[in-house]
C-alpha cells in the first residue's frame, strides 16, 4: 500500500509537469501562482480603485461565518451608512448566492451565513457618491483541476451520492467444521462376517458405490452396501474377516458440506437472527465466502462465547475442517437518504470531507456524517444529494490540494 501512495504521488508530480495545466490547485497563494492579495488593517481583502476602498472579511469570531466590509475613501474610513454594498458569489457548479449588507457600527455587515468550504468567485458591486464600482476575484480553498486522461491514469474513482442501504456488521471468529447433517455412519443391516471392505480411508465415494460385502449370519448368504451418499470416507472401523456386531463399520461425510463455527459474545448474541447474511474469510484463501446463520447455540461455555454456526454457500474444494475463518455477521440493516463510500473519506482542517467532481475540478465538501455500517457511512449534512463525488484514491486529491497550498484563506 505504501508502494502504491508513492507511485501515485510520484505521478501527480510528473504528470503536473508533462502537461502542463492537467493538475492544478487553486489557492490563495500557490507556489508560482498570484501574488498575496493586500490586506486591509481588519486582516481582510483590500480591494481599490482610485482612492475608494473596501476591504471584504469572512468574520467568524462567536457568529456563523458571514461577509464585513470597512469602506475607506483616501485612507479615511467612510460612514457605511452612505455606502451601498451588494455580493454574488459562485460556487463550482455556477450557483450564485446573493449577500446583501446592511450598516453595523463602523462597518457593513453581510445578510446571509457563508457555509463551507469558502470556495467561490467573489463579485462585489459598490455605489458611493454617485459613482458605481465592481470587483471580481477567486476565492478559492481545496479546490484543484485534473484532466480527465490523467485522473483515469491515476484510477481515481466517482460515485453518485444518494440513498444507500447500510448493512451492520459483527466480527467474530471461529473454524471450519463438517456439517453434521451430511455425515453418514454406515453399519450392516443384518450381522455377519466382513467378506471384503472395497474403500479406503480419505478414498472419495459416490452415491450407490458399493462398500462393503457382507455374509448374513442368518442365511449365510452375501450382501452389499452402497453408498447413501456422495462424499469420502471418513473413518474406516471394518476390515475383512470381522464380525459387525451391530457396529459402525463406515463413516462417510460430504467434505463440501462445511459449517463455520464462531465464537460470539452476549451483547452481540443478543443481535443475531437466524438466516442472517455472513460474510467470510478463511486464513490462505483470498476469496472471500457467503453464509447464513444455520443454528445458534443456547448454551454459553466458561469462556462466555457461544457457537453461531453458519453455512457456507458454493465453498471451494480447497476448504477443509479445522481452517481458521473470521465471520462478519449481518446483525441489522437500514436505508438511509444520503450516504457515501467510506473509501471517498479524507481529513481536512478539522472536517471529514469527500470531494465533490465538477467536469475536470474537484473541490471539498465538508461532512457532518451520521451513522456508519459495512462500506458506507450516512451524511446528514455538507453534501447535495446527487453530487458526483471521489470514491476511490481520493488521497491523491487531498496530496494535490495540500502539495499546491489551497488554503483557508479570508
Amino acid at each position: 500500500m505504501k508502494s502504491t501512495i508513492v507511485f501515485c504521488l510520484f505521478l501527480i508530480a510528473t504528470l503536473a509537469v508533462g502537461y502542463g495545466t492537467g493538475l492544478q490547485a487553486s489557492g490563495a497563494s500557490a507556489q508560482g501562482g498570484e501574488a498575496e492579495p493586500e490586506k486591509g488593517p481588519h486582516g481582510g481583502r483590500l480591494l481599490r480603485e482610485n482612492g475608494f476602498a473596501v476591504e471584504l472579511r469572512i468574520f467568524e469570531t462567536g457568529v456563523p461565518p458571514e461577509f464585513r466590509a470597512w469602506v475607506s475613501d483616501d485612507g479615511k474610513p467612510v460612514d457605511p451608512g452612505k455606502v451601498t454594498l451588494k455580493m454574488v458569489l459562485t460556487r463550482l457548479g455556477s450557483a450564485e448566492e446573493q449577500v446583501r449588507f446592511a450598516p453595523q457600527s463602523d462597518f457593513l455587515r453581510g445578510d446571509t451565513v457563508i457555509y463551507e468550504p469558502h470556495s467561490f468567485v467573489v463579485t462585489l458591486l459598490a455605489r458611493y457618491n454617485g459613482k458605481n464600482y465592481r470587483w471580481q476575484y477567486d476565492n478559492f480553498e481545496g479546490r484543484t483541476r485534473i484532466a480527465p486522461s490523467i485522473a483515469e491514469a491515476m484510477d481515481i474513482g466517482t460515485g453518485i451520492a444518494g440513498p444507500a442501504l447500510l448493512k451492520e456488521t459483527g466480527k467474530a471468529y471461529g473454524r471450519l467444521v463438517m456439517n453434521p447433517e451430511r455425515v453418514r455412519l454406515v453399519s450392516a443391516r443384518f450381522d455377519g462376517t466382513v467378506e471384503s471392505v472395497k474403500v479406503a480411508l480419505g478414498e472419495p465415494v459416490d452415491k450407490g458405490q458399493p462398500l462393503l460385502a457382507i455374509n448374513s449370519n442368518e442365511n449365510l448368504k452375501t450382501y452389499t452396501i452402497n453408498s447413501p451418499i456422495t462424499g469420502v470416507v471418513l473413518q474406516r472401523q471394518a476390515n475383512p474377516g470381522e464380525q459387525t456386531e451391530g457396529r459402525t463399520l463406515l463413516t462417510i461425510a460430504d467434505s463440501n458440506a462445511l459449517l463455520a463455527e464462531l465464537d460470539v459474545f452476549p451483547a452481540m448474541r443478543a443481535r443475531v437472527k437466524y438466516g442472517a447474511p455472513v460474510s467470510l474469510k478463511v486464513r490462505g484463501i483470498d476469496t472471500q465466502l457467503e453464509g447464513e446463520v444455520r443454528q445458534i447455540d443456547t448454551m454459553i461455555r466458561s469462556n462466555q462465547s457461544s457457537v453461531v454456526r453458519v453455512v457456507l454457500k458454493n465453498p471451494p474444494a480447497s476448504l477443509a475442517p479445522g481452517a481458521f475463518v473470521a465471520g462478519d455477521i449481518q446483525i441489522r440493516e437500514f436505508e438511509v437518504p444520503l450516504a457515501v463510500k467510506r473509501s471517498g473519506l479524507q481529513a481536512y482542517r478539522d472536517f471529514t470531507v469527500v470531494y465533490a467532481k465538477v467536469g475536470d475540478q474537484y473541490e471539498v465538501r465538508m461532512l457532518e456524517l451520521g451513522r456508519e455500517a459495512g462500506e458506507w457511512v450516512e451524511v446528514l449534512g455538507g453534501l447535495a444529494p446527487g453530487t458526483e463525488y471521489v470514491t476511490e484514491n481520493s488521497y491523491i486529491i487531498k496530496a494535490d490540494i495540500e502539495k499546491s497550498g489551497a488554503a483557508h484563506d479570508h
